[in-house]
């Protein structure tokens, strides 16, 4: 249940607001939404992307070199309108198109493609790009009608770095909408999020139950069960996870165990021994039958609903190309530890596993500079903010 704020009426502008001070050396607010601090040198494809309130990290937690170039936020569980949109692509538009990346629900496709129309008749070049991860919301035969979910990461990820390389628009859309096609999650659930200033959950389980397959924002799943314990919940979903294995993906994994906003971390690590186990097989009765290449795994709330405990377990087979776009560097809010000054903010800039072709040297004589200076910690060079072949 969430307990912290004034009038529940002003939950999401004030969290917005909070977030943007909090990360000022980022972000900056703008009407609808957040946009990075500084403005590209260079034009870029603007990477926007966005939905409703109640799921930090995403949408604004994204914000940042290498990862999007803002949000659309919208009220908690509804989709921004068209004017937000339209608003934070406005102000974060470079000159060589934009492009909207959300996860597919009714009201963000249409207020979304709304937006778009308009920015079209101005001039700008648009697209969309829907993300529809969600094993459990419809059969393979249809998944375009699936939901979007915890795989909404790797593919604003993705699309993130390619634009940040200098990709253009046509190319960024192709890689944002591959990765799509090879992400697959599936959630569980066990126990509903209480909105500020509500009585009651969204949904309610009995203690020793669990839903599988629910939405992030309460929507059915395929049925609740008896909770079982770590190592049959980590068999069931990854098992669910490769039956559905896109064709051609070959054996490279990455891993997301989301904790969607209040399964503590150590639970997470609890579950990823099974789930690493699992994917590592090397034989398993699934479709993916040979042993897995990690690309990448995580354990983090990427697409959380407020005061809600469940998992979440995204499984991207990945192909080498799109591989260098996933673990590129990224520098957003999500992984800074800021130290707040009122002028400046000193953040201590992660990145997502840096691998060795985005590593760079800062020269020897910068450095000597950074320590004369006091700092603590040297500042990378421009070329270690993006990705290179």
């Amino acid at each position: 249940m969430t307990k912290i704020f004034n009038d529940p009426a002003d939950f999401a502008d004030e969290a917005l607001a909070g977030f943007c001070d909090l990360h000022s050396g980022l972000v900056r607010q703008v009407p609808g939404g957040a946009v990075r601090r500084r403005r590209p040198e260079q034009p870029k494809v603007a990477v926007l992307a966005g939905g409703g309130s109640g799921h930090y990290p995403a949408f604004a937690g994204l914000i940042g070199a290498g990862l999007a170039d803002g949000a659309v936020v919208g009220n908690i569980f509804t989709s921004p309108s068209a004017q937000q949109a339209y608003s934070v692509a406005k102000a974060a538009d470079s000159g060589a198109g934009v492009v909207f990346t959300y996860g597919n629900y009714a009201g963000d496709v249409l207020n979304f493609g709304m937006a778009s129309e308009r920015l079209a008749a101005e001039g700008i070049a648009v697209e969309n790009v829907l993300v529809t991860d969600d094993i459990a919301s419809a059969p393979p035969s249809e998944s375009a009608k699936r939901r979007g979910i915890a795989g909404d990461f790797t593919v604003f990820k993705i699309m993130g770095a390619a634009a940040e390389a200098g990709a253009g628009l046509a190319d960024v859309v192709r890689l944002g909408r591959k990765a799509n096609d090879l992400t697959r999650t599936i959630g569980s659930a066990f126990h509903g999020c209480t909105f500020p200033g509500a009585e009651a959950p969204l949904f309610t389980l009995n203690d020793k139950q669990m839903g599988l397959g629910l939405g992030i924002h309460g929507e059915p799943g395929l049925f609740d069960t008896e909770l079982p314990p770590a190592k049959e919940l980590g068999q069931e979903l990854v098992a669910r996870l490769l039956a559905e294995t896109p064709h051609g993906a070959g054996n490279r994994l990455a891993v997301i165990l989301n904790g969607l906003g209040s399964t503590k971390h150590e639970e997470l690590f609890v579950l990823w021994l099974t789930v690493a186990r699992c994917c590592a097989q090397p034989a398993t009765p699934w479709s993916c039958r040979r042993s897995a290449n990690w690309s990448r795994a995580w354990t983090c709330p990427a697409s959380p609903s407020p005061s809600r405990g469940s998992t979440k377990n995204s499984n991207r087979c990945g192909q080498h190309p799109l591989k260098h776009r996933l673990t590129g560097a990224a520098t957003p809010p999500l992984l800074a530890v800021c130290f707040r000054r009122r002028r400046t903010t000193a953040a201590l800039r992660l990145s997502l596993s840096r691998p060795p072709w985005t590593r760079t040297t800062t020269p020897r004589a910068a450095r000597t500079r950074s320590r004369r200076r006091g700092k603590h910690c040297t500042t990378p060079n421009r070329a270690s903010a993006t990705w290179t072949r």
